[in-house]
């Protein structure tokens, strides 16, 4: 990442945010009951907020990486990063979704609760970073002590 960042990147990213949560809100995804729901195909509301979100930054990327050689709030140089399909996006994926579907609970919508009130969803918040945490212990026990790099999961 480039060493300054225009100057309205946090005031952005922070409307981003209020946006995010306001929809959030408006769409009743704060409630872990309307994703249970979705994850039962019973209101697949979800399909049309993740659709619009996908919609609004594929668009933006599209244009912005064809009219700009760099992100306008970065500075940073477009690019693609390839990611292949590896036993950690498998793993962590489907604990991901054991995870989701166990609670209701996705992790943006978790937050935006907060702010509608729900408190008893903290307890949930705490888990997530409990398990992030468990996560990334593990992974710094598996590095190599010579090198601190994390060894290659070769299956």
């Amino acid at each position: 990442m480039s060493e300054a960042r225009h100057p309205l990147f946090m005031p952005v990213i922070f409307v981003g945010g209020v946006v995010f949560g306001l929809g959030l809100g408006v769409s009743h995804m704060t409630h872990p009951e309307v994703v249970l729901d979705f994850l039962q195909i019973q209101d697949l509301g979800l399909l049309f907020v993740m659709g619009a979100g996908s919609l609004v930054m594929g668009g933006a990327i599209a244009i912005m990486s064809r009219t700009s050689q760099l992100a306008p709030l970065t500075g940073d140089v477009y690019g693609r990063r390839v990611k292949s399909l590896d036993r950690n996006v498998v793993v962590g994926g489907s604990v991901f979704g054991v995870g989701w579907g166990l609670s209701g609970i996705c992790p943006g919508a978790a937050y935006a609760s907060v702010g509608i009130g729900n408190y008893p969803i903290l307890i949930a918040i705490a888990g997530m970073f409990v398990g992030a945490y468990v996560q990334g212990y593990w992974r710094e026990l598996r590095a190599e002590p010579a090198t601190g790099v994390a060894p290659a999961d070769d299956g």
